[in-house]
């Protein structure tokens, strides 16, 4: 359920910066015992509230708000703080002679320095920066960013490292649909470019990226400053660590044929980064060094030379990758005589482990000289040793059962490789009561943290009635407005839309905060159907016949359903009218049954081929937008100019609640009215002026436009900006396979349209699945 609170008399308005409504009306509903949670990241303020908390869930939520109130914004002190690898270096790379000389002078007048122990929050800068701003400036030109890559860590984890820097210096990285860096977060992005480079543990590496013009301008004041993004240093490094490694492979390509190709890929990449003449830094040229990087990723002989096991990757997901390079490269191999190459991908599976202790164990053991299946579930299996015993130290055991967890420990780490043979009967005991206890995979420090998972999560059951309280949404209301209306033009549409929505909801993909769709988006989609794509229509575009307003109104009343917030709102809103001429049949001519509707729904997003159902052509999800308002229902990304992903960041400063100290004296009394005021009154006829604490938020939102979605009334926005890669892709799957059932209807068929997909509960988790892999399956 959502509520729409309108306040159009408070001033400033509750979706405002500065009004204090929105956190007032939490910490009010927080005191009533209710779970509210303000989003303010979101594109208008929203409260979440539940009735019925529970008692962690309700702490959590007090516990957030005092932070808050004290100035603490947790979300990016918990970024800043998550095991930051990068450290603060003066190291240097190795630079030719002609380079020191001619960047020796430079670098003394661009240095910059930062603490991250003793880096400030963003309300603390805020209360300083006019203070601090002129000796900051001052300190800039004497010392320098600098950046180091740990021992063993991974290039991802420093790609990370360098971001954060970024971040915490104040700067962002250049995108080319976000606004023009200003001249100082240049010099902020060159200095974390250039301390990236410098930073590299490989200074072989570090020193041949600086011979190229597009890095050397980083460490050459004489030359131009560089405008390359971050992202596409990263792309240089990743890309000319690939290329000095072809020639010290241990193993070649397939064929002789992808020998070749991959040989010049190779021989491109270095004349793409050795490029002098007309170097620019356009997207042009960003744009081809990031598709020459991702071509070498994929040559499958140097995916062996890098081949490492992720810090939150687990054992199985790191074999999976490993197996498919031997599957790749074993095939020439093996055809000239003997099998060497599993012992070469054997050596680097174990050279790539994360774990210090497991590889080392690997490495002695006798099972190096088997399968890569046997070395991998050794792997498995020396990993949950490890888990079993952080889990230990952590306290996630009763102490009845702390004996047989460290029997179980060392029973483990006897089986070199473990097979679900015979076992003694204590054994069969001891696996048992295992069994039972936590999954200690859980606690794992290698365990990844998922991105979505939030410990202020309202669940699903179990907490009461749930609600969502919008503030300003005015728009949302005639988009309200407008799709009842189209469910008033055929009873078909309220079916069928609900339909879908249930669909969406059984198979997954209807989760935006998780890469998918929201509801709104497939309710949009089935309009879009209805109106432009059934035929005959069974809705007419209500935002095209008699959208402008009846004569008879008042001046006010036609331009309330006229504009709102400066967007057109322009539609066929007459209700009663659309009941009557739908009554009587009236508005289509369309008689299909709702099997038929469905049906011509699923093959349109589903097929890339003229469709069966209807003479027309299928949906192109990769070059059309959907857009309701239009003539014909579609535009191309292109005329909306929805080409590439773009992050814009919002930095703004919120009014804190007032303190015990200012606040009115009837604040903190119950059933008392908030005087929110700083007029004079007859019991307080000279108020005391009232300083709100500020607190600095900053929202950053990511605009994707891999599926397109116009929203009826604010073009700009596009319905389906959260949906990733990822999203994409089980979204167009679950229509393929929604469409390969429906085809073959009074066929044999082993799924139904709606089967439910099992979720994490309903799933094994991989301690599950290693347990029946090492000890057989329970046995019912």
């Amino acid at each position: 359920m959502d509520l729409a609170l309108l306040s159009p008399q408070s001033k400033p308005s509750p979706e405002s910066q500065d009004s204090q409504i929105p956190r007032l009306l939490e910490r009010v509903l927080l005191d009533l015992g209710y779970g509210a949670r303000l989003l303010t990241k979101t594109r208008v303020p929203i409260i979440k509230l539940c009735e019925k908390p529970t008692e962690k869930l309700k702490a959590d939520l007090l516990a957030e708000r005092l932070k808050w109130e004290s100035g603490f914004d947790a979300e990016n002190d918990e970024e800043d703080e998550d095991n930051i690898k990068g450290e603060i270096a003066t190291e240097e790379p190795e630079l030719t002679k002609s380079q020191v000389s001619k960047s020796a002078e430079g670098q003394e007048s661009r240095e910059l320095s930062i603490d991250t122990k003793t880096s400030r929050t963003g309300s603390q800068e805020s209360a300083h920066a006019e203070d601090l701003s002129q000796e900051k400036s001052e300190r800039d030109s004497e010392k320098k960013v600098t950046l180091k890559q740990k021992d063993g860590q991974s290039l991802p984890d420093y790609y990370s490292s360098a971001k954060r820097l970024l971040r915490k210096l104040g700067g962002r990285d250049v995108s080319d649909r976000a606004e023009e860096l200003t001249s100082d977060e240049f010099k902020i992005l060159n200095d974390v470019c250039r301390a990236f480079v410098a930073g590299l543990s490989s200074k072989e590496l570090s020193n041949k990226l600086c011979r190229y013009e597009s890095i050397s301008s980083l460490f050459d004041p004489s030359k131009p400053p560089s405008r390359r993004p971050l992202i596409i240093i990263w792309n240089q490094i990743e890309g000319e660590r690939l290329a000095m490694a072809w020639d010290s492979r241990p193993l070649t390509e397939p064929d002789d044929k992808r020998e070749f190709e991959c040989q010049g890929i190779v021989d491109a990449w270095q004349a793409l980064l050795a490029k002098t003449e007309d170097y620019t830094n356009s997207q042009h040229d960003n744009r081809e060094i990031y598709r020459a990087s991702e071509r070498l990723k994929k040559i499958c002989s140097l995916q062996l030379m890098f081949l490492e096991q992720m810090p939150t990757e687990e054992p199985v997901q790191y074999y999976g990758r490993a197996q498919m390079i031997l599957d790749n490269l074993k095939q020439r191999h093996t055809e000239a005589g003997g099998d060497y190459v599993t012992p070469i991908v054997i050596a680097h599976y174990i050279s790539g482990v994360c774990n210090a202790q497991i590889k080392q164990i690997l490495q002695n053991s006798p099972c190096g000289a088997g399968s890569l299946q046997a070395i991998a579930l050794s792997h498995r299996i020396l990993q949950l040793a490890f888990d079993y015993e952080h889990a230990l130290k952590v306290g996630a055991f009763d102490k009845a059962d702390i004996t047989d967890v460290e029997k179980y420990v060392g029973f483990l780490r006897g089986r070199v490789v473990a097979k679900p043979d015979t076992q003694a009967e204590t054994e069969a005991i001891l696996i048992s009561k295992m069994r039972n206890l936590p999954d200690p995979t859980q606690l794992s420090p290698n365990k990844p943290r998922d991105r979505y998972k939030d410990h202020l999560e309202f669940p699903k059951t179990n907490i009461g009635i749930q609600c969502d309280i919008n503030f300003s949404a005015h728009l949302a209301i005639h988009n309200t407005l407008l799709l009842r209306c189209y469910s008033h033009c055929d009873p078909r549409v309220k079916l069928l839309i609900l339909f879908v929505k249930n669909w969406a909801k059984v198979r997954g993909i209807n989760t935006p905060y998780r890469g998918t769709l929201s509801s709104y988006g497939y309710v949009l989609m089935v309009l879009h159907y209805l109106v432009n794509i059934a035929q005959p229509f069974v809705c007419p575009n209500l935002q095209i016949f008699r959208r402008e307003p009846p004569p008879y109104l008042s001046p006010s009343e036609i331009e309330a359903q006229s504009v709102c917030q400066g967007r057109d709102v322009r539609f066929w809103r007459n209700e009663t009218e659309i009941k009557s001429l739908a009554d009587r049949k009236m508005l289509n001519h369309n008689h299909d049954s709702l099997g038929v509707l469905l049906r011509g729904f699923f093959e349109y997003f589903a097929v890339n081929m003229p469709m069966t159902t209807y003479s027309c052509r299928s949906f192109d999800w990769g070059r059309e937008v959907l857009s309701l308002r239009t003539h014909g229902g579609l535009l191309t990304k292109v005329e909306k100019g929805w080409i590439g992903a773009r992050t814009t960041i919002e930095t703004r400063t919120t009014a804190a609640p007032r303190t015990p100290s200012n606040a009115p004296a009837n604040i903190n009394k119950p059933n008392a009215q908030l005087d929110t005021s700083s007029e004079p009154t007859e019991t307080n006829p000279k108020p005391a002026k009232v300083t709100n604490k500020k607190v600095e938020e900053v929202k950053e939102i990511r605009h994707r436009y891999l599926f397109a979605i116009e929203d009826p009334f604010e073009l700009d926005h596009n319905v389906a900006r959260t949906v990733t890669h990822g999203g994409i892709v089980a979204i167009r799957d679950e229509f393929r396979r929604a469409w390969r059932i429906i085809k073959n209807v009074g066929r044999e068929q082993k799924e139904e349209l709606l089967d439910p997909v099992l979720g994490p509960a309903e799933r094994k988790s991989s301690w599950e699945e290693l347990m029946d892999l090492l000890h057989g399956p329970v046995r019912e």
